[in-house]
């Protein structure tokens, strides 16, 4: 007996997949620009995800990128539900413990991507300290 699949559904996540790749791309380039430097790529844990771990001069920082084609569902940042927030608090607590950054200053920051129907660059904000610990 074959199993049947959802050619359309695995089209959208495959769409989805490389929309935030791109996205985590550009912020990767932008957050370079702006003094960062990237550790880590996609950290995951059983906690979750974070698209981007980086240093900005003294502090570790947690990268969410959000990017959008079309504001249809709202702006990208829009995405970072408490939920989310709540998530990327256990990631990087996690990954604080895992290498022993007991006193390192740390926060995470929101990068969010827009980008037109056509998939070309039209906006990227970048907020700091974006989720607190709370």
């Amino acid at each position: 007996m074959e199993k049947e699949t959802n050619s359309g559904g695995e089209r959208k996540n495959n769409a989805r997949q490389l929309l935030g790749r791109k996205g985590e791309q550009m912020a990767a380039m932008v957050l370079l620009e702006r003094g960062y430097r990237i550790i880590e790529h996609n950290f995951r844990c059983r906690y979750g995800e974070i698209d981007l771990i980086a240093e900005d001069r003294d502090d570790l920082v947690f990268v969410e990128v959000k990017t959008r084609k079309s504001i249809v569902y709202g702006l990208p940042e829009e995405a970072v539900t408490f939920a989310k927030r709540r998530k990327l608090v256990q990631v990087a607590t996690y990954y604080l413990a895992l290498h022993a950054y007991i006193d390192r200053s740390w926060r995470i920051d929101v990068v969010a991507i827009q980008l037109g129907n056509n998939g070309k660059f039209q906006e990227i904000r970048l907020y700091q300290h974006a989720v607190s610990e709370e």
